[in-house]
């Protein structure tokens, strides 16, 4: 018997020339973001966006400080702690540092146990992280109390520069509020994590699919981010 195999020729629609071309292939799913979730690649856009909110900050602070005709107050006189008689410079800073750096490993680790469906170890790591974001921001307003006790101001301080003061408060204060939403969210997931709502595909915010552990390298992404752009504050404000 001869079997006649009829072949379709399926022809795809061409894609527009010029800026048309250029919008339609970015506005599909199916090429841009293909076998990439909408909550992560929306993630990225966010933090794509937020870079550029965090550079103009940190250009507008290099313009200030690098255009003023007053002398600079002096980061490692201005953010040292005296410790036992002893003006110790920038210790502080270095603590804060290292705890937020660290914070980015308890993450990552938390994130391997999230896709390794271990959900207690990666609940304890998330609540281990929001400790450590945590302590960051308890050392961050114990940092604003002193300065402000000294008499910083947004509009001048005792040492130098009036822009000192108003940079300062605007770049820390901004970081620190991204730091405090994220632990606000690592709590949140790792509560969810820890009851097992992936797990029975409990319905709620973050919580619609069963074994859906991506919510929580959604979640690490945003607090890499905020590491990441806390060593660019580190070198620019606090060292140079």
């Amino acid at each position: 018997m001869t079997q006649i195999v009829e072949t379709e020729t399926r022809i795809s629609p061409s894609r527009p020339d010029g800026l048309s071309g250029f919008a339609s292939d970015w506005a599909s799913d199916q090429r841009t973001f293909k076998n990439v979730s909408w909550g992560k690649a929306m993630m990225w856009i966010f933090l794509l966006s937020d870079t550029f909110v965090f550079g103009c900050f940190l250009l507008a602070y290099m313009s200030a400080r690098m255009s003023t005709t007053v002398p600079w107050p002096n980061p490692s006189e201005v953010f040292a702690l005296n410790i036992g008689g002893t003006e110790v410079p920038l210790i502080l800073i270095a603590i804060m540092t290292f705890v937020l750096i660290s914070s980015s490993g308890t993450m990552a680790m938390a994130v391997n146990f999230g896709y390794r469906r271990d959900r207690r170890k990666t609940a304890l790591l998330m609540l281990l992280t929001a400790f450590f974001g945590a302590t960051f921001v308890g050392m961050q307003a114990f940092e604003w109390t002193k300065l402000i006790s000294e008499g910083v101001r947004p509009w001048g301080n005792p040492w130098g520069a009036p822009q000192f003061g108003s940079t300062f408060f605007m770049i820390t204060g901004f970081h620190g509020t991204h730091v405090t939403i994220g632990v606000i969210f690592l709590l949140i997931i790792a509560r969810k994590v820890w009851r097992g709502d992936f797990d029975t595909e409990k319905r709620g915010f973050f919580t619609s699919r069963k074994g859906h552990y991506e919510i929580v390298e959604i979640t690490g992404l945003y607090w890499h981010f905020v590491d990441l752009v806390w060593v660019f504050i580190f070198a620019f404000f606090y060292l140079w």
